[in-house]
């Protein structure tokens, strides 16, 4: 764990003063979960289900907000069991799938969304021509429902066939009324209209929260990173942290913490927890 200056180390003391009224929001691949080849194979931390249950217990809730489809992170991460914990500490664990477009908590248990978007089939129709056009035929495509990924990751040269794709799909994107996020070999294509930084907005609105720690890894958590300074601008005191990787280093001089991966979220969360509990011991 590496805060990035002493203005870190400051948030960081103001969040564990603020932590019975903040939020703890947190990116699943990458975060919670190591990034795997085969996204479908992507399972949670071992020990992320014990570490998020005993935290919840010290902060007013903690959402996972993800571009997974909710019904696939609830079965990787094991979160409908996470959520039981949760609830029965008398706190809520929250998950938003698809980057906001769906929702559940362990208190409303059924996964709200909406219908998949207006020319989401038309881009599937001509994405194998655009694969072609990017001499990336062999990139995985994954069907969220609401979106499509296009994965890299597998290929001989994943930055090289990510590069190419990015434009094609973007312009693809374009002519549907869609939009594009890139991330870690693998460039998202969905609806217009939600982002994870809207998430974090309407979080910190609905709990009034007083506090709020995001952690993530990559170009898809940018968003999320900019609502939370955002908030610090009212007053709320605020965190973000980059899980650090090679493959990605966007949010690293934006982040107040750095750290190795998952292992290092969960050891900065269980920090977290310890310096939470010796603050209220000494008060």
């Amino acid at each position: 764990m590496q805060f990035s200056s002493i203005e870190g180390e400051h948030r960081y003391a103001a969040l564990v003063r603020a932590a019975p009224r903040a939020v703890v929001g947190l990116d699943f691949d990458g975060t919670l979960a190591p990034i795997v080849e085969d996204p479908t194979q992507a399972r949670i931390h071992p020990d992320a289900a014990d570490v998020l249950v005993d935290l919840a217990r010290e902060v007013a809730a903690i959402a996972v907000i993800t571009g997974r489809p909710a019904r696939q992170a609830l079965d990787l991460g094991g979160l409908e069991e996470v959520g039981d914990a949760v609830q029965a500490a008398g706190r809520e664990l929250f998950l938003f799938g698809q980057y906001g477009n769906e929702r559940w908590s362990s208190s409303h248990r059924r996964i709200v969304g909406p219908r998949p978007p207006r020319g989401l089939a038309t881009f599937e129709r001509d994405l194998p021509r655009a694969l072609r056009q990017a001499d990336a035929v062999d990139a995985y495509v994954e069907d969220k429902g609401l979106a499509v990924a296009v994965h890299t990751r597998r290929l001989p040269d994943p930055r090289g066939a990510f590069d190419r794709l990015l434009p094609v799909l973007r312009d693809l994107a374009d002519r549907n009324g869609l939009v594009t996020e890139p991330g870690r070999n693998v460039v998202e294509v969905r609806s217009p209209g939600s982002d994870k930084g809207q998430v974090v907005e309407k979080l910190a609105h609905d709990l009034d929260a007083r506090g709020f720690l995001f952690a993530g890894d990559d170009l898809g958590d940018l968003d999320a990173f900019e609502a939370v300074a955002e908030l610090e601008k009212r007053d709320v005191a605020t965190l973000r942290v980059c899980s650090a990787s090679a493959e990605e280093s966007a949010l690293q001089p934006l982040a107040d913490v750095v750290v190795d991966g998952p292992e290092g979220v969960l050891g900065l969360l269980c920090r977290f927890r310890d310096d939470i509990r010796a603050a209220a011991a000494e008060s």
